[in-house]
């Protein structure tokens, strides 16, 4: 699978263990940045992650700032992405079972790197359910995002 990546400053440091990781796990990463530990804007790293998802150059993306916060109120303005703010195993399953999240969000300052690596697998191995249920609610968000898009 390609998985796009990105974080701010204050995923810096997660982010740089999480690549070589998802390699080991043979997966392909795009890397957008940032590449050092200076003050950035989360924004300028949610986006391309998000353009590259949305564009099918990768099948998901994640996203690592200090809380993990900044980047998911940006990944889920971008029309097309279902981002999930994630630090727990159970959230990881079931935004992928019930939601199907293309977007993970994650903070390096709430969880370590053990417990993000764990998160990480079963998100990227959960399918989604694809029950009736779920759908239909997947179909009446990509409903509020039509309708809301056109206004702006």
């Amino acid at each position: 699978m390609k998985i796009a990546i990105g974080a701010d400053h204050g995923g810096y440091s997660l982010k740089e263990v999480i690549v070589p990781f998802l390699q080991s796990l043979g997966h392909e990463v795009e890397d957008v940045g940032c590449n050092c530990d200076q003050s950035v804007d989360y924004p300028d790293y949610a986006l391309p992650v998000c353009d590259l998802v949305t564009g099918g150059k990768a099948e998901r993306g994640l996203l690592i700032c200090g809380t993990g916060i900044g980047m998911s109120i940006a990944a889920n303005k971008v029309r097309g992405i279902r981002c999930a703010l994630v630090h727990d195993l159970f959230s990881a399953q079931a935004t992928r079972d019930h939601n199907d999240t293309n977007v993970l969000a994650m903070g390096e300052r709430v969880i370590g790197p053990g417990v993000a690596q764990e998160i990480i697998r079963i998100w990227l191995e959960t399918p989604f359910s694809q029950g009736e249920r779920h759908v239909g609610r997947i179909n009446k968000v990509k409903q509020i995002e039509e309708k809301y898009s056109r206004l702006s």
